[in-house]
């Protein structure tokens, strides 16, 4: 039995603070916020998405971007992410002093609509200028792709619109395109299949793949993602978060689950993992409620 070569290590892109609480009902207060994000810059984690630069009217979770943005406490070694929808955004993002801007964009008509209320060739044209005008503020861009696996309004996706809009993306200026698995709906197969397609034109450590675990299959997906040479993988500490234009998506692929299986395969993440559980703890406290990952369930079970 040949046993498959994965990456040395894996970077870890840790999207709580923003995917994780932009589907919370309830509120966590900004200090509470920027408190958490400071225990995530302490976990080794090299990579955080912070906050969302949207209307706040569209995600009231994080109306508080500017001010999380400017006060959290900043690790030299981590980069500081956010959401930009249009330069509106943009501005208010650089104004914050955030590291890297993620653009996004779907894969589905349908579901673009009901997330920015504008058409798949509408939002091309407002990410160009983001792109460019981020460019030339010496940032480094990361594209979002949303529904690469399956739409909860179309069904089934062309991989053919995926390497569409992934060269469309490179084209303005992206460094890196994160493939999302918006309601968890992908299999494995799936995964190897559409990166199959695009790894033939794109190099592996451009991609980054975003997996949610509505049907439980998001390790899985992770494992044939790495399988396949990808290396960059998008999580929520505690598998917090989901879409709320997607109906029935729900937490993200957990990071400290995703962090166990790696280590354990002997996989260097640079994150230790007392610290992700603490950070963990933390934002469980403040949600009052359980997290889903099977870590935090572990760790509680033997610190009870």
């Amino acid at each position: 039995m040949t046993t498959p070569r994965f990456a040395k290590s894996v970077s870890i892109r840790e999207v709580g603070p923003r995917d994780g609480l932009q589907n919370e009902s309830k509120f966590i207060p900004t200090d509470e916020k920027i408190q958490w994000i400071d225990h995530l810059s302490n976990s080794g984690l090299n990579y955080i998405e912070v906050t969302s630069f949207v209307n706040p009217t569209w995600i009231p979770a994080l109306s508080d971007a500017e001010y999380v943005a400017k006060h959290i406490k900043k690790n030299p070694d981590v980069t500081y992410a956010a959401l930009v929808p249009n330069t509106k955004g943009l501005f208010r993002a650089l104004e914050s002093g955030i590291d890297e801007v993620a653009v996004f964009i779907s894969a589905s008509e349908t579901h673009n609509k009901k997330n920015i209320n504008k058409t798949i060739s509408e939002t091309e044209i407002v990410l160009s200028e983001v792109v460019k005008e981020s460019i030339s503020n010496k940032k480094t861009i990361r594209g979002y792709i949303s529904t690469v696996f399956g739409c909860p309004y179309e069904g089934n996706i062309e991989t053919d619109q995926v390497i569409r809009l992934a060269d469309s993306l490179f084209e303005m200026g992206i460094n890196e395109l994160s493939l999302g698995d918006t309601i968890g709906i992908a299999n494995p197969v799936q995964v190897k299949q559409v990166l199959e397609q695009l790894l033939k034109r794109y190099p592996a450590d451009s991609i980054a793949m975003h997996f949610h675990n509505t049907r439980g299959t998001a390790l899985a997906n992770a494992l044939a993602s790495l399988e396949m040479g990808i290396s960059k993988f998008d999580s929520s500490l505690g598998g917090l978060g989901g879409c709320p234009y997607a109906p029935g998506a729900s937490g993200n692929l957990a990071t400290d689950d995703l962090n166990y299986m790696l280590t354990n395969m002997g996989i260097e993440t640079n994150i230790d993992p007392k610290k992700l559980n603490a950070a963990a703890l933390y934002i469980q406290s403040k949600l009052q409620k359980p997290l889903d990952s099977y870590s935090v369930k572990y760790y509680e079970s033997q610190h009870k």
